[in-house]
This record gives structure tokens, C-alpha cells and sequence, in this order.
């Protein structure tokens, strides 16, 4: 991507107000990013968007964008935007998409037969053997292992992987210079050598809670399927489930005892 064209996407990223529909709608009107963003406000306005996308882009932030592109500067970091030929077509298909992926490590992988390993933070030791023991067999089959970097099943999915030589990508709902929980900080380290990590949220961005609704919606996006190992009637993990159903995806649960509360959610699945 020409250093022009990269400067606009991510213009457009950052621009408050402007999410993966308003993008959508300038890509549909214009012939890409460089030429949605010199529009000026009649054009974004031709495309549809009013109110705070026009503020947003009227004014964007120049020390973002440069700090965005000297993250971009670092080994084996790239933008896919959704215009990209490296974009997963699975997730192209999603209804809002997000518009480009921020990516540290092997993008190859993008494109690859995955399936997503989710479930309960807080699981049992038997929750943490079956996600590394299904993790562990199905990468060894040559399916790609997506989760969320969080602790318990997500964690123990990605290690499941690592721990066979397979592949695994984790999906981030922070910036990719930023690691949450901070107590995996490693085991992200060994998936941007191994594997991929990928986030729609540009650097510097926190761990909100918000953000990870919308994490959960491209873990399922990416994948052929979503497997919950163990989670709550009330969870996460079911959010993921449903978006994986309305996805067109397969869903699977592996059951537990009736006495675990974190087996509950995979029941009434």
C-alpha cells in the first residue's frame, strides 16, 4: 500500500464517529481511502454521513496517525484493510465487518481454515485440559486455533496450539502495543512469532470494556466454527456463540457436571 493510501485508511480509522459502516459507505461512493478522505465534507455528506463522521473527519488528529504509522514501521506489523487481497473472506461476508486489521505477525494466516476455542475466564481444571487437549489435536490437523488472549480457556487454546508446533491466532480487544491481562504478555509474544495476533482497534488503545463485544464478533467472523469449552449461563463466550449462529458457523460445546456453574452455558447450548 503506497504511503498516501496508508496515511488515509487510517485516517479513517481514527476519525471519531466513523466506524466499519461509514467506511463501507465512502469505499462504495469512492475509489479508495485517499480519495474518500480529499471528498471534504459534500462528498461525506453524498455518502451519508452527518453529525459527528463529518466533525471527525473534518479534523483528524496528525499525532495519532503518525504514531499509528511508526507502530506500522515495526517488524512483521501491517495494516489489512478490507479492500486488501490478505482480508479473510469468511469475515468480508460478516455484516460490519471491520474495515482493516491491525496485524502483528504471520498474515497468512488470515485466510486459513480456523476454528474458535472460547470459554469461561475463570475455569476449572478440567476446562483448562479439554481446551488444551481439543486446541492441541485440531492444530495438529491443520485447523488454525482462534481465541482472545484472555486468561483461563482462551489462554489454554493458544497453548494448546503452541504446545504441538500448530498455528493460532489471537484476537485482541486492545491495540497490539498493548497486552491485556498483562499477565500474558509472554504467551503473546510466542503467538506474534508463531502465529498472528490481530486487532480492529489501532495502537495506544485500552482495555475497555466495550471493546470486547465487538473482539468477540471477528473471533467468530474468522472461523469456520466456534467450540465453548466451559462458560456461564450469562457469559462472554455465549455472546461469541450467538454471533458465530447468526454468522452462518457451527457451534460446539463439550459438557461438564451438572454441579459446575461454568458448564451451565454449554448445557443449554
Amino acid at each position: 500500500m503506497q504511503a498516501e493510501e496508508l496515511k488515509a485508511w487510517l485516517t479513517l480509522i481514527r476519525a471519531a464517529g466513523v466506524g466499519p459502516v461509514a467506511i463501507a459507505r465512502l469505499l462504495e461512493r469512492f475509489p479508495g481511502a485517499a480519495a474518500a478522505v480529499q471528498a471534504g465534507p459534500r462528498g461525506w455528506r453524498s455518502a451519508g454521513l452527518e453529525g459527528k463522521a463529518l466533525a471527525g473527519l473534518s479534523e483528524p488528529d496528525p499525532a495519532l496517525i503518525d504514531a499509528d504509522l511508526a507502530w506500522l514501521s515495526g517488524p512483521q506489523r501491517s495494516l489489512v484493510t478490507i479492500s486488501d487481497e490478505r482480508y479473510p473472506p469468511l469475515l468480508r461476508e460478516c455484516a460490519g465487518a471491520p474495515a482493516a486489521l491491525f496485524c502483528q505477525g504471520d498474515t497468512d494466516l488470515l485466510p486459513l481454515p480456523q476454528l474458535a476455542i472460547v470459554g469461561a475466564r475463570s475455569a476449572s481444571p478440567q476446562g483448562i485440559t479439554n481446551a488444551q487437549a481439543f486446541a492441541a489435536d485440531l492444530a495438529g490437523r491443520g485447523l488454525v486455533i482462534t481465541s482472545g488472549l484472555a486468561l483461563g480457556i482462551d489462554a489454554a487454546a493458544h497453548r494448546g496450539a503452541l504446545s504441538v508446533d500448530g498455528l493460532t491466532l489471537a484476537v485482541c480487544g486492545t491495540g497490539l502495543d498493548r497486552v491485556y491481562p498483562a499477565q500474558h504478555r509472554e504467551l503473546a509474544h510466542q503467538i506474534a512469532q508463531k502465529g498472528l495476533l490481530v486487532s480492529e482497534f489501532p495502537p495506544g488503545t485500552p482495555g475497555k470494556a466495550e471493546n470486547f463485544p465487538r473482539r468477540n464478533r471477528i473471533i467468530s467472523g474468522l472461523s469456520l466454527g466456534v467450540l465453548v469449552v466451559e462458560a456461564a449461563r450469562e457469559s462472554g463466550s455465549l455472546i461469541t456463540a450467538r454471533m458465530a449462529s447468526e454468522q452462518g458457523r457451527e457451534v460446539f460445546a463439550i459438557p461438564g457436571s451438572i454441579h459446575n456453574p461454568m458448564a451451565r452455558g454449554c448445557h443449554g447450548l
